[in-house]
């Protein structure tokens, strides 16, 4: 079999916090800020095979192209996602915190992943956003970083 194409399957699952952590993703607007994150993804040749969260927090599950760079899909989410609450919604100072984490998952761990952003509302009613955090830092091989 010889090679016309290049072929890539580059699934990371971004978390990331509004500034200061604030809960300022209100219940209204967390449906259509998903959906418009999900569209700065295909506007951009990703996939946004979830996009979730509460409050003060996001999950993105991103299948991104060989020419787009982590650090680089997540710039066009937040940045583009930033720009358009405080442009369409009146008297908003909206920003997502500078940081964030990246996780590459395996396709068959795709479901599992997708769940788990869908039930971000049920999740949290137990567990918060920094006992999670430390979690997913665990569970990929960060356990230094998490304490």
């Amino acid at each position: 079999m010889s090679f016309t194409h290049t072929y890539t399957t580059l699934l990371v699952h971004y978390v990331f916090s509004t500034k200061d952590r604030r809960p300022i993703i209100s219940e209204d607007l967390q449906p259509r800020l998903w959906a418009f994150m999900g569209g700065i993804a295909r506007m951009n040749k990703m996939r946004a095979l979830a996009v979730g969260g509460i409050e003060d927090h996001a999950h993105v599950l991103l299948s991104i192209p060989a020419t787009i760079t982590v650090a680089k899909a997540i710039q066009l989410l937040k940045g583009g996602s930033s720009k358009w609450i405080n442009d369409s919604l009146p008297r908003r100072t909206f920003a997502w915190q500078e940081n964030y984490g990246a996780f590459t998952i395996g396709v068959s761990q795709v479901p599992a992943t997708v769940q788990y952003i869908n039930n971000q509302k049920k999740h949290h009613s137990k567990v918060t956003f920094d006992e999670e955090f430390k979690a997913i830092l665990e569970r990929h091989g960060l356990k230094e970083i998490a304490g």
